[in-house]
This record gives C-alpha cells, structure tokens and sequence, in this order.
C-alpha cells in the first residue's frame, strides 16, 4: 500500500505530523513505519496534548526514589528498606464497547506495571462513572465492568480494597473505568524499563502469544466515542488473569535469579511501544525478527505483530550469557519465551519478518520526549460557567422536614451502599488486608512482615472539578489526603487518571488546564508529589463530554498499624463533635443536584490552609490516641456521615445545633474541611482543649445512642431502618 497523507489521516496522523515522519526519515514511511508512528504518536501514547502541562505538576519529593515518567509507576520509600510502587490509569474506551474484557484487562494491565519492576501487587482499587442507573444500557455496563473487574482480580490473586462509584448522565455513552495496583518492593532490588546500553544483549518476549486482539487500541482510545465505535470490537483485548499470575511468578524469579537488565510491560501499542520506549530510554536500538515472536494465529502481517495489544505478555533485555537460564524458568512456569532480537547501538529499530526489513526508524523518534509532536491547545472558559454563576442559593426553597431528604439521599445510587459491588470482589485474597470487618475512609493494608500499614483510596468528586476545575481538582487531592488521615495514615504521594473530553475543544481544555492547576497547588500544600499516572482525553460522545475527572489514587502511610483509626462509633454514650466549622453551603452537593434539581452551581466552600490546619490536628488526635472514631463529611453532608459512622454497629445518635444556618445546607451540604469524631466521655474535655489550642473550629453535636436516631429533636427511628434502606438500594435499582 502506497502511504500517501489520505492513508496517515485515516490512520489518525495529522498533514503536519506526516510532514515530520518524512522529515524524520528521509523519505516517505512504508504502512508499517507508519502504522508504528500512528499507535506511537497517538494522545494515548504520547501525550502530545498534555505533557506541556503535565510537566508543571510538583513530582519531587523527599520520599519519591525515582521521579514522575521516569518507570512504569511511582517508587516511594516507606522506610525500613522497604517501597511502594503504585500506578492508576483507564480502560475507558474498551470498557464503554466490551464492558467484561475492557475492565478485565484495565485490571491486568495495571498490575502488571506493577511487577514488571520488581514489585509484588498487594491491592488493587478502582474508580468508576457510569450513566443514569434507571437507564438498561448502564446496568448493563454496571454488571459488565463490575464482573471483569472482580473476575480478573479475584483469579490473579489480588485484593480489591477500595474504591468509588458515581453515576451521572454524562457518562451515559462513555463510562470511565480506572484501575490502581498498589506493590511492594524492597529499595535497590527494581527493575526499569530500559534496554540498556550494550550491544549484543539478547531481548525476549514472554508470556502469552500474541493474536490479534487489541489491534489499534492505542489509537482506539484517542478518538470520541460514537455509535460506529462497537465495528471496533477487535480493538478490545482478552485477558487471562490465570496466565497473568504465571507471568508475575515467572518475571519475580527471573528477577531474583538475577542478570535482567530491563523488563517493560506490553500494554498500549503491545511490541513497537515496549521496543521503543527501552531502546530510547537507553540510548540504543534493537534489531527484531518478527517471526520469532510465539503467535496464535496464523499469517499476522508485520504491523500487526507491532501494534497487537494481547495480554500478558513482556519484554525482557537481559545480560548476553543468562538465556538458558530464562528459558528455563518460563518453560518451569509453561508460559511462551523466545528470543526474538539483541540490543544495536545504532539508536535505530530494524524489523525483519521472512528476512525482509519492514520497518526502520529511529527509537527516539517514537517516544514521549523525543519525536513525538507536543502542542500548545487553545483554552477559553466555558459558556455554561455563566449559569454558574447566575445560581443563588437563597433562591433554592428550604425543605419542610429533614427527614424525608435524608430518606431519599441514602437510597441515591452515588451514596448507598456499594455492598453489590465490592462483594464481587475478593477483598482477602493473599493479603493482609484490615479493612473488611472494620470500615475507615481508606483502605488500610498491612505490609507484611512489618508492623506497618499502607492507607490507600482513589477520589475525585467530578461535580465539583465541572462546577470550578481549579478547586475542584483541588478538592479531590484535599479528599484524598483527608481520607488517609482519618484513617491514621500520613499522606505520602498520589498517582492521577486524568479523564477529559475530546482536547481539541478549547472549553474542554480549559478544564483540563485548570485542573493540573489546581492539582498541582494542593499537592504542594500536601506534600504529595505526583509519581505518575495516566492521560485519558476524548472521553466524549456526540452528546458531549463526560464531567472532567481528575482521578487521585493516593498513598498514605501508617508507621505503626496500631496508629489505624475507623469511622464507625464504638459505645453509646460517646460524645460526638464536628471538627472544622459547620456551614450552610449547599453548591453542587448531591442533595441540590439529585433532590432539589439544579444542574448548575457552584464548587462547595474550600479553603486549602483551613483543610491542611484541620488534617494535621485529626492526625495528631490518632496518634495521641484521643478520638476512637473519624470520618470525613463528604457527599449526602453531615447526615449522611453520622449515618455512615452508625450503620457499622447498629448503634444511633442524637444530634443537634444551635447555630442560626439554614438546616439543608447544614445538614445536606458539602463544604470542605469537615470531620466528625467520637470520643469517650472522660476524653470531651481534653478534645475540646486541644481543639482550642490548636485553632480549629469544633461543635459539639451530641452523643452516640443504643440504635435511637435524633436530629434537632425529631425522632428519625431505628438505625437498622436506615441502614436497611442504605444496603439494598443499589439493588433495588438494578432489579427494577
């Protein structure tokens, strides 16, 4: 096939972009070298769109071992020798055509960029957006990522230990599935994903064969979704969690027996990104011949060798003299090694397939920081952040009971209980995982053979990042961070999932702009340096983009596992307090948007000293040992939360408040930098002492009672009422 601009074009290569691959070479690419630049330079790949922006996030860090970009995921020191090493990243697209494998191998690919650098996964969380519940086509979307999430991670062996779930009606075509693996690995003992600097290394591919399946998947995900994108179907990869765990086994004894120069995971753009990404980060190339490669069908063509995105599979460089010793161990482990190619020091890619060269390009040509194009997008605020700013609040009429909007908030799909969900995951499995039996606003998962503990959540509530994507993004750090403290962890690092429109729309990229922003300013009050992460744009349909959703996945760590706290209250009689002040801000809370109607508002009440004040003082309240309960104010508002502290032991409260706040917005809203916190009798005083010290604004609430519930005086039953309506509303939904 003649490659002419019409034939870049189709193949998602801008005029422009195919004047540089020309100029690049010297002459015009034959289809394959131009089918590996299309994968390569693809959004999904390359980040052409972002990285300008991408690069201004604060990635330095006195716990960081190895800087943003610079590995498969991030590498933090917890001490002791020991590090963590954990990633986020989508399976958007995939995911919105084949809901069961699209998950299933978002799930497999993420683990293992875990340990393809030496780490052994410990933990796996996802966050996941979906359309409106009542609609057929989300629950089937619902039951379809949901199955894939827990079949794969419940065979491989890894628990699913938290995440989160919101529904809104822009997600409707095009749900957003973002996995997170969490490892642990002992410091100098990583592998990177480099090839290397000597000639003559031998380079392997392991692990399963390769198909066609996922062909084009990297260049599948950099383009909008529409009603033609089911012809797509081939683009989903297949997984085989099973195999996966022979490949992690297979690649951890490899790495132990030593002489493994790199390794790099075949995901996006499978064998011509792997080769590229190792060859340019050490400064060589590779010569290949294709043939070798273990194929399970018949006849592939050379470019579909290149781009085939079949799972579980690896590149391996190792030291000239070791390959008797790695064929060895994947025949052990009866999984496919072959030898396919060595290490040149000419910088350059030489495919051979039946001893013809098919492609010749350059290794630097291809990667992020090299050849691969990077743009300055045009931004410009949206037109709908004028209804924004039009909402007033005193505008919104006040209920004439409590009550009833707390009935109708604890059935809302984006607050009940997930309890449909997370029992499709194995939570258990090969860890020593403490947060199943004992509910805290992070996991919590013991690093075994220590007397630590990792605190580990994923957060971003999109409303609030569409509302004002400055403090929006803001808030979704702020959250994360809260999250891991009130379950007695310092926080340490996150990883994002950056899930945006279609980049060429300046609104859209106004969003995203705005978001790295304010990422980037909340992670510096944190000290929570980004490690890494994933860039997901053309998350849009004919009907517009989803909510911008700057996923944060973020690590905390507890020195001491006895420093752990939950959100559950322990003993009637316990006093209850609100710590930080209490406000009458109902913007973009769940209960303006899903109950009262209004589409556009404002972010919730924010304030990032007040939110760092406020963290501090919970965290030292753990480690003193003077709170037994903690639990962040999130969405549904202060009802809800003291709800979510009474469920666990079926115990109530009885609450109330003087201040002169308008009872919605006090009790159904969402401002920031709340937390509710239970406390013996003995120990009310020094609570309220320390809180005085400390500056931070505190209100008693009331106390904890045997099952009773109470608000400003009215009798709001039985928690086991309450509690029945939480647990079955989800699927209440999905039946009807």
């Amino acid at each position: 096939m003649d490659t002419t601009v019409d034939v870049a074009e189709k193949l998602g290569i801008r005029p422009e972009e195919f004047e540089a691959i020309k100029g690049i070479l010297g002459r015009t690419p034959n289809f394959t070298e131009l089918s590996a630049y299309s994968v390569m330079w693809s959004e999904h790949c390359s980040y052409k769109n972002s990285i300008k922006w991408l690069k201004t996030l604060p990635r330095d860090g006195s716990r960081l071992l190895v800087k943003a970009g610079e590995e498969n995921a991030g590498l933090v020191d917890i001490g002791d020798g020991d590090a963590v090493v954990f990633k986020i990243e989508s399976h958007n697209h995939p995911s919105a055509i084949e809901p069961f494998q699209g998950a299933a191998t978002g799930v497999g690919g993420i683990h293992r960029d875990i340990f393809t650098m030496g780490a052994r996964p410990i933990a796996a969380l996802n966050s996941l957006r979906f359309g409106n519940l009542e609609e057929e086509k989300t629950q089937g979307l619902l039951a379809g990522i949901v199955h894939g999430i827990g079949h794969y991670g419940n065979c491989f062996g890894v628990p699913t230990v938290g995440g989160e779930v919101y529904f809104e009606e822009c997600y409707h075509t095009n749900p957003l599935v973002n996995a997170m693996s969490v490892g642990v690995v002992r410091v100098g003992k990583t592998i990177s994903a480099t090839a290397g600097n000597v000639a003559g290394n031998p380079v392997f591919i392991v692990g399963s064969a390769t198909g066609k399946d996922g062909m084009g998947g990297a260049a599948f995900a950099s383009a909008d979704i529409t009603e033609q994108s089911a012809e797509q179907l081939p683009a989903v990869q297949v997984g085989d969690p099973f195999q996966e765990k022979k490949l992690l086994e297979a690649c951890l004894e490899v790495i132990a027996h030593g002489g493994v120069v790199g390794m790099q995971d075949m995901g996006a753009a499978g064998i011509i990104c792997s080769t590229s990404e190792m060859s340019a980060k050490g400064g060589v190339g590779m010569r290949i011949d294709l043939d070798r490669v273990p194929t399970r069908q018949k006849n592939m063509k050379a470019w579909e060798l290149l781009l085939s995105e079949s799972q579980e599979r690896m590149l391996i460089v190792m030291e000239k003299g070791k390959e008797a010793e790695v064929l060895k161990i994947f025949e052990k482990w009866d999984l496919p090694c072959s030898q396919i190619g060595e290490v040149t020091g000419d910088g350059r890619l030489k495919f051979y397939k039946e001893g013809v060269l098919e492609a010749d390009v350059p290794a630097e040509s291809l990667v992020l920081g090299g050849g691969a194009p990077q743009y300055d997008r045009e931004y410009r605020e949206p037109r709908y952040f004028a209804q924004i700013s039009a909402f007033d609040a005193s505008a919104v009429p006040q209920p004439a009971a409590l009550k009833p909007v707390a009935e109708r908030l604890v059935r809302l799909p984006g607050i009940a209980s997930k309890r449909w969900i997370y029992t499709q995951y194995d939570s258990m499995v090969g860890t020593g995982n403490a947060s199943t039996n004992a509910p805290s606003d992070a996991a919590v998962v013991l690093v075994k053979g220590t007397g630590k503990a990792l605190a580990v959540t994923t957060d971003c509530n999109s409303r609030y990042v569409y509302a004002d994507p400055h403090k929006g993004a803001m808030i979704a750090v702020a959250e994360a961070a809260r999250n891991i403290v009130c379950s007695g962890g310092q926080p340490l690092a996150i990883t994002n999932c950056l899930n945006f429109g279609n980049p060429y729309d300046p609104e859209v990229y106004y969003q995203f702009v705005h978001a790295i922003k304010g990422m980037g300013e909340s992670c510096l009050a944190f000290d929570t340096p980004v490690t890494g992460g994933n860039v997901s744009f053309y998350n849009q349909s004919p009907d517009g983009p989803v909510f911008p959703t700057p996923t944060i996945g973020m690590v905390g760590l507890l020195s001491s596992f006895g420093d752990r706290m939950t959100l559950d209250f322990k003993t009637a009689g316990d006093a209850v307090y609100l710590l930080g002040k209490g406000r009458d801000d109902i913007s973009s809370s769940e209960y303006l948007h899903k109950i009262v109607g209004v589409a556009h508002s404002p972010a919730p009440y924010f304030d990032l000293d007040e939110e760092k004040a406020l963290q501090a003082f919970v965290l030292s309240l753990i480690r003193n040992k003077k709170i037994r309960s903690a639990h962040d104010v999130s969405e549904g508002g202060l009802a809800v939360c003291l709800l979510e502290k009474a469920f666990p032991r079926g115990l109530g409260f009885n609450v109330k408040t003087g201040e002169s706040l308008r009872p919605d917005g006090y009790w159904f809203g969402e401002a920031q930098g709340r937390v509710v916190v239970s406390v013996g009798r003995q120990g009310a005083s020094a609570l309220e002492t320390a809180a005085a010290a400390a500056g931070i604004p505190f209100e008693k609430l009331g106390e904890v009672t045997d099952g009773l519930v109470r608000v400003q005086g009215e009798d709001w039953g039985m928690i086991g009422a309450w509690k029945q309506h939480y647990d079955t509303a989800l699927e209440s939904h999905l039946q009807n």
